[in-house]
C-alpha cells in the first residue's frame, strides 16, 4: 500500500515531467481542455495570460468560472501549477485583490513565478507547501479554488478541513475535480483492487464518490454544497491512464469503470 510521502513523490515527480504535454487527464497533451472537444477556457482567457501558463494546464474544469470573484477579494489557489487560473482570478479580483498559489513541486513553481514576471502581475505569489498543511493565517482568504488537484490529496479529511481554516467566515470554496458518479460497488472486483490498478497521478485513483465528496466536506463544517457533474470519462479520454490497468482488470470492467469517473464542479461555503 502506497504511503502519503509515496504518492506525494509519484504525483509530484509526473507533474515535473509533464509541464510541455497538457492536461493530466488527457493522453494527446491538449492544453486547453481535459479531454477532446470539451474546452474549459474561452479563447480570450488564454490569450490573456502569459502563453506558458496556458500551455501547462493540468486541470478538469476551469473554477475561475464557478468562483464568482469580485474586486478586492483575496484568493488562494491549490495546486497551482503554472500558474493559469491564479493569472485568470488576478484579473477578477483587480489591483485591490491578492491571489495566492500554493503547490508542492519546485519545478511548477519556477515555472508559475516566471509566467508571472512575464506577464508583470504585482497581485500574485506562489508559496511552496503541501495541500494538507496549507503555508496561511487561519480565516486569511475570502476564496479558495482548485483545479483536478483535491482528487491527488492522500489526506482529503486533512486537506478539506485546512480550506475551511484558511477561508473567512462566509468564505467560499470553488474547485474543479475528479469524482466517481455512484458507486463502485457493483463491479465483480473489490475496491481495493480497482484503485491499486489505477495511476494516483493519473487523476483519478483517489476520486471520491460525490456522496463521500458531499460528507467530507459536511464534516469539515462546510454548507451549502453543490457538485455538479460536468462530463463522463471514456478509455478513449483516459487511455494513456488506463495503460497499467490491463494487467489488473479485464478490459469490460475497465471500460465500465471509466464511465463512473466524471469531472465536476463543487463550490461550498464557510457559514458566517
Amino acid at each position: 500500500m502506497s504511503t502519503t510521502e509515496d504518492i506525494r513523490t509519484t504525483v509530484s515527480e509526473h507533474y515535473a515531467g509533464r509541464l510541455r504535454t497538457g492536461s493530466c487527464c488527457t493522453p494527446d497533451g491538449d492544453a486547453q481542455a481535459a479531454v477532446k472537444d470539451v474546452p474549459l477556457y474561452d479563447t480570450t482567457e488564454l490569450v490573456a495570460v502569459p502563453t506558458a501558463a496556458a500551455e501547462n494546464s493540468f486541470g478538469c474544469g476551469n473554477p475561475t468560472a464557478i468562483a464568482g470573484l469580485k474586486p478586492g477579494e483575496r484568493v488562494v489557489d491549490l495546486g497551482s501549477g503554472g500558474g493559469l487560473d491564479v493569472f485568470l482570478a488576478a484579473r477578477q479580483v483587480g489591483s485591490d485583490g491578492f491571489v495566492y498559489g500554493v503547490d508542492m513541486t519546485d519545478e511548477m513553481l519556477d515555472l508559475a513565478r516566471a509566467n508571472a514576471l512575464q506577464g508583470g502581475y504585482t497581485n500574485v505569489a506562489f508559496r511552496k507547501g503541501h495541500i494538507e498543511a496549507l503555508p496561511f493565517d487561519d480565516q486569511s482568504a475570502d476564496v479558495i479554488i482548485s483545479n483536478c488537484v483535491i482528487n491527488l490529496s492522500p489526506d482529503k479529511d486533512q486537506t478539506l478541513s485546512e480550506t475551511y481554516r484558511v477561508l473567512a467566515p462566509g468564505g467560499r470554496l470553488a474547485i474543479s475535480d475528479i469524482v466517481i458518479d455512484g458507486t463502485l460497488d457493483d463491479l465483480p472486483v473489490q475496491e481495493t483492487e480497482v484503485r491499486a490498478a489505477l495511476s494516483w497521478a493519473g487523476c483519478i485513483a483517489g476520486a471520491l464518490t460525490v456522496e463521500q465528496y458531499e460528507h467530507l466536506l459536511a464534516a469539515a463544517g462546510f454548507g451549502e454544497i453543490d457538485i455538479e457533474i460536468k462530463h463522463h470519462y471514456t478509455l478513449a479520454d483516459l487511455g494513456q491512464d488506463m495503460e497499467s490497468v490491463a494487467a489488473t482488470l479485464s478490459p469490460e470492467i475497465a471500460a465500465q469503470l471509466v464511465q463512473r469517473f466524471a469531472s465536476a464542479n463543487i463550490t461550498a461555503y464557510r457559514p458566517e
